[in-house]
């Protein structure tokens, strides 16, 4: 009997993460959790494991120089063969970008930059060696924004994670390994309360926000099929249409007002 395939999620501990592997395991994936949160990932992969999947836990903290290589050659003694990488750990810094401390900069860039590429570069090869594999992105709508006051880095960093996924994507596509940026809009996570990012508007819950199994599942199907791009859900697809259609001066004027209202200086 084949062996199950094996998907990699970084950020697992909740959101969108969790619901890929959920997700990873309903398709009958072996997964390997990553988070900072131990305990959160003992028990997503103990739900897990007593839905007879194969779950291996494995705490990191990807913002830290040298974890993403680290945690690769462990992943390598336990897991050979790993045939999904997804990419979702993320976060972001609501401070202006003089007054954060310069660590806290560098952290985010750990994560959001060198993380997926390192892992990347370390499980690409076994996958074009069987050719097949899948690595999924998590970017942003941001990635195709002009840039706002605030969260100075995150538009910058979720750009790299898109052009790093088109650029791979022509170089192992036809080889059998399909690579996706996901650009989602607005999702119902964690991330949301802990970046302080409003979950309300006027007192009411935010128009054409996502659930985070919504976003996964899209996201996985459209993957599989090859798409190198992919917003999920449809009032996203539409803004991401106008942010590429419009004439940068506007789509700059139109983000920095829109974000105005969520910046919050020092």
């Amino acid at each position: 009997m084949n062996e199950p395939r094996y998907a990699l999620i970084t950020g697992a501990s909740s959101g969108i993460g969790a619901a890929f592997a959920d997700l990873a395991v309903a398709k009958g994936f072996g997964v390997g959790l990553v988070a900072r949160r131990a305990e959160r990932l003992e028990a997503l992969a103990a739900r897990l494991r007593a839905q007879g999947a194969e779950a291996d836990v494995f705490p990191a903290d990807l913002s830290r120089a040298g974890a993403a290589e680290a945690l690769a050659a462990d992943i390598a003694a336990r897991r050979p063969r790993v045939d999904m990488l997804i990419n979702n750990a993320g976060a972001t810094i609501v401070q202006n970008y003089a007054g954060a401390n310069f660590a806290d900069h560098r952290a985010f860039l750990e994560l959001t930059i060198v993380t997926p590429a390192a892992l990347t570069h370390a499980l690409l090869p076994g996958m074009l060696e069987r050719r097949w594999g899948r690595i999924i992105n998590v970017s942003s709508i941001a990635a195709l924004s002009s840039g706002a006051k605030g969260n100075t880095l995150y538009p910058a960093g979720k750009s790299f994670l898109l052009k790093f996924s088109q650029s791979l994507n022509a170089e192992v596509k036809a080889r059998g390994v399909f690579v996706t940026a996901v650009l989602p809009g607005f999702v119902s996570t964690e991330f949301q309360a802990a970046n302080a990012i409003p979950m309300e508007e006027n007192g009411a819950a935010r128009r054409f926000a996502q659930s985070a199994a919504e976003v996964a599942q899209e996201s996985w199907v459209r993957n599989d099929k090859g798409h190198e791009i992919v917003v999920p859900g449809a009032p996203p697809k539409i803004a991401a249409a106008l942010m590429r259609a419009l004439p940068e001066p506007l789509m700059r004027a139109l983000t920095r007002r829109a974000a105005e209202k969520y910046y919050v200086g020092d």
